[in-house]
């Protein structure tokens, strides 16, 4: 996937920054969606969105996209605005859904083709085709095709106008891990020729991967924005300890855990304990000798890097796959 058919200067973009938004601001009834949002993403780059369910991510890449109107605030992409620019903004900008119906009576090809034809600039059908490894399907009907091939056709058709911002909402989402990692080549070609990506998944090696910045969403606000390393890095933690107590085992002393040298925090919730350490050579057996002397046993224990994820259940206590 990384002989992509695009020319490799993009439509010049009137400023360094591809993206703006302020105060961004979306209700339904009492529902807060988006709750004075600001972001700013910069020419060539890929950002990316995490959060869980409910946090607004969709809902603010909507109003981006010119799907969703918002109730305040303003939205500005590639120095234009949908108000004044909104035919000028459809051809430069390239959007794949979280979901897409497509007619399922017509072909791969024929699909592209249609998509194709309605803007000026791009390349021609057939090699966005091979581009996203559907030449064997592209005259399978659209009804006969797997949900990942569906997927990599929702991304066919969002590359046809070879876009100077390309929004991917959740765009590995039924792919398997060969298709997934050829994917990501893509978008880092696609990144490499000047091109600027909105991305939001729930794939956190795939943010890690891919992303420049992230800014991570809850409750309709940024409550955390910089590059992966730097979110990671800001829990002050580098790796994190997540184990079960046994059957029979005595109660968990917490604050005995918290004394350890090199824990950063301990959080107990749902069964498991999962404690942050700095040195993990020096807090595991550390860990074990004090669980000994408490009387508690394990049926589980792991290890794991420090991670996005571990950045927002630091930050809200949850899990990004929470409701």
């Amino acid at each position: 996937m990384t002989n992509a058919p695009f020319p490799t200067n993009p439509t010049p973009v009137a400023a360094a920054t591809a993206l703006r938004v302020r105060n961004l601001r979306k209700t339904y009834k009492s529902l807060v969606a988006v709750d004075g949002l600001d972001l700013e993403v910069r020419q060539g780059e890929c950002f990316g969105l995490l959060g869980p369910n409910g946090a607004g991510k969709t809902t603010t890449i909507e109003i981006c996209e010119g799907l969703n109107v918002a109730d305040s605030g303003e939205v500005e992409l590639l120095g234009l605005r949908w108000e004044t620019d909104g035919k000028q903004l459809r051809q430069r900008l390239g959007v794949q859904l979280q979901e897409t119906q497509l007619a399922e009576k017509l072909t791969v090809l024929e699909t592209v083709r249609l998509f194709r034809s309605f803007y000026s600039q791009g390349p021609n059908a057939a090699e966005i085709v091979t581009l996203v490894q559907l030449e064997d399907k592209k005259k399978a009907r659209v009804g006969t095709l797997s949900g990942g091939q569906k997927q990599r056709l929702a991304l066919a058709c969002a590359l046809v106008g070879a876009p100077d911002l390309l929004f991917l909402d959740e765009p590995t989402t039924g792919l398997d891990p060969q298709a997934r990692r050829q994917l990501w080549d893509f978008i880092e070609h696609f990144k490499l020729m000047g091109r600027t990506i909105v991305l939001t998944t729930h794939y956190m090696e795939e943010a890690e991967r891919l992303c420049d910045r992230v800014a991570i969403m809850d409750q309709g606000k940024v409550i955390a924005l910089g590059t992966p390393r730097e979110l990671i890095a800001s829990i002050g933690a580098e790796h994190m300890v997540e184990f079960i107590a046994g059957p029979g085992s005595a109660v968990l002393d917490v604050s005995g855990l918290s004394k350890i040298e090199g824990v950063r925090d301990v959080r107990a919730g749902d069964g498991s304990v999962q404690v942050q350490v700095t040195e993990l050579h020096r807090a595991v057996p550390a860990l074990l000798q004090e669980l000994s002397r408490q009387g508690v046993t394990l049926s589980e224990l792991r290890t794991h890097s420090a991670s996005l994820e571990d950045v927002f259940v630091a930050l809200t206590g949850r899990h990004l796959r929470d409701e």
